[in-house]
C-alpha cells in the first residue's frame, strides 16, 4: 500500500489557517499563549479551539498542538488543565518533556515527540515508541540515509522538517539566548543573538578587530528540501513539516503550495527551478540543504540581515465597502500608491490570503490608472468585505 504523504503547516492566526488550508496542507500545528516553543508569536487561545476544530474537521485537516518547552514544577497542575480541555478538540499533542507525555497517556491523548528530543538513533525511535508516541519529529542533524534506516527498523511514523528557518543549534537546546539576555529558548522566548552581526575585538586593546568575512556567523541559512525531495519520499518520512509559525500569512500561502505541487508528483527540472523562484518570493535567510544530503559548510551561513526574499508587501489602504453583486470595494488609500496592473494583497483576520492584480479602478466615477494616499478610490475585487487590508507587492530590486 502507498504511504500517503501528509504536509503539515505552521499557523499562529486564522488568516494562516485559512491560508495554509486553500494552499494544500493535510495538516496544521499552532502553540496557545503558554508553554510552546514561539511564546513571542501570536499564538491561540484554549477558546480558539472549537473555531480552529470547525473550519478543520469538515476538511479533514488534522490539528497538532506544541506543548514543546521545558517545564517546571509549580506549572504540572496547568498543563494538565490544559491537556484536560484540548482532549478531542486536536488530533495530537507535539511534545518532548516527560511529564507531559506522561500526562498525555493519562488522559489518553495521541502525542508526537517533538524535535527537541533529539531522536537521532533507532533505540531512541523505539523507546518513544515503547512509551506510546504515534510519530516522531527525527533530529536535524540526521542525513537521508539514517532516516530511512530509522523508520525501517523503528517502525513508527517519521516526520521531518522540510523548509524554514533553521536554529544554530539545529535541533534546538540553545542557551545563547538565555545567557545574554536570560530569555530561554527552551521555553519559547528566544532572542535569536544568532541572527545579529558579530565582529571580534581585542579587549586589552579595543581599537584592533578582526574583520569577519561573514559577521553573522551564527545565522543559518534556511532549509529548503524542494530540489531533492524525491529523495525525501524515498527515505520513508511521513509528514514533511514546513516551519514559519512565526512568519505571515503569504509565507505559508507560497510555501505549502510548492511543496503540495512536489509532493503530489515528481517535478520536472524546469518546474523545481519556477517552484525555487516562487519560493524565494517569501522571507528567506538564503536556502540550505541542511544535513539531509551532506554536512553543512561555511556557505550554509547567511549574509543577510533582512531576508533575501525577491517580494515585499507594502501597506496602502483598507477596503471600507463591498458591493457583492458588483464585486466592487471602495478603498481608502492610507499610503504609498498603487496602480493598474499591480499585484495586490487582501488580508482579513478570517479569510485566507489573496493575491491578484488590479483590473482597474475608478474615482469620481471616472476610470483612473493611479491611486495615491488620501485617494478613496472604486476598485473590482471578488469576495472582499470590509475591514480587509490591502497591499501592493514590490519586487525586490536586485
Amino acid at each position: 500500500m502507498k504511504q500517503k504523504l501528509e504536509l503539515l503547516a505552521p499557523i499562529s492566526d486564522f488568516t494562516m489557517l485559512h491560508s495554509a488550508i486553500e494552499a494544500g496542507a493535510n495538516a496544521v500545528y499552532f502553540g496557545l499563549k503558554e508553554f510552546n516553543m514561539r511564546k513571542t508569536g501570536k499564538n491561540f487561545t484554549l477558546k480558539d479551539l472549537d473555531k480552529i476544530e470547525k473550519i478543520c474537521k469538515p476538511k479533514k485537516i488534522k490539528r497538532y498542538l506544541t506543548l514543546n518547552v521545558i517545564i517546571y514544577n509549580n506549572e504540572l497542575k496547568k498543563v494538565e488543565n490544559i491537556i484536560k480541555k484540548v482532549k478531542g478538540k486536536i488530533n495530537a499533542i507535539i511534545c518532548w518533556d516527560l511529564s507531559v507525555i506522561q500526562l498525555c497517556k493519562k488522559h489518553k491523548i495521541p502525542f508526537h515527540i517533538s524535535t527537541q528530543a533529539s531522536i537521532s538513533n533507532v533505540e531512541a525511535a523505539k523507546f518513544y515508541k515503547k512509551l506510546g508516541a504515534e510519530r516522531i519529529v527525527l533530529a536535524r542533524e540526521l542525513n537521508l540515509k539514517q532516516i530511512k534506516e530509522i523508520k525501517k527498523k523503528a517502525k513508527i511514523e517519521v516526520e521531518c522538517f522540510a523548509h524554514g528557518a533553521m536554529c544554530v543549534s539545529i535541533s534546538g537546546r540553545c542557551f545563547t539566548s538565555q545567557f545574554q539576555s536570560n530569555l530561554s529558548a527552551n521555553r519559547g522566548q528566544c532572542s535569536h543573538p544568532c541572527r545579529r552581526a558579530y565582529e571580534i575585538k581585542d579587549l586589552t586593546d579595543p581599537k584592533r578587530k578582526l574583520r569577519l568575512e561573514n559577521n553573522r556567523v551564527m545565522s543559518a541559512k534556511d532549509l529548503c528540501t524542494l530540489p531533492f525531495l524525491e529523495q525525501m519520499k524515498k527515505a520513508g518520512i511521513t509528514s514533511f513539516k514546513i516551519e514559519g509559525r512565526n512568519r505571515t500569512a503569504e509565507y505559508v500561502s507560497i510555501v505549502i503550495k510548492e511543496y503540495r505541487k512536489a509532493l503530489d508528483k515528481k517535478l520536472s527540472k524546469t518546474e523545481i527551478i519556477q517552484s525555487m523562484k516562487n519560493l524565494k518570493k517569501a522571507y528567506n535567510r538564503g536556502f540550505s540543504s541542511g544535513f539531509y544530503i551532506k554536512m553543512p559548510t561555511s556557505d550554509d551561513f547567511s549574509f543577510t540581515e533582512n531576508g533575501e526574499q525577491t517580494e515585499f508587501k507594502e501597506y496602502v489602504g483598507r477596503i471600507e465597502r463591498y458591493w457583492p453583486k458588483a464585486k466592487a470595494a471602495s478603498l481608502k488609500m492610507h499610503a504609498g500608491k498603487i496602480k493598474v496592473g499591480d499585484e495586490i494583497y487582501l488580508i482579513s483576520k478570517d479569510k485566507a490570503i489573496k493575491k491578484l492584480k488590479v483590473p482597474s479602478m475608478e474615482k469620481h466615477h471616472k476610470k483612473i490608472k493611479q491611486a495615491k494616499k488620501g485617494d478613496e478610490i472604486g476598485i473590482k475585487l471578488p469576495n472582499c468585505e470590509k475591514g480587509t487590508l490591502v497591499y501592493k507587492i514590490v519586487k525586490r530590486k536586485i
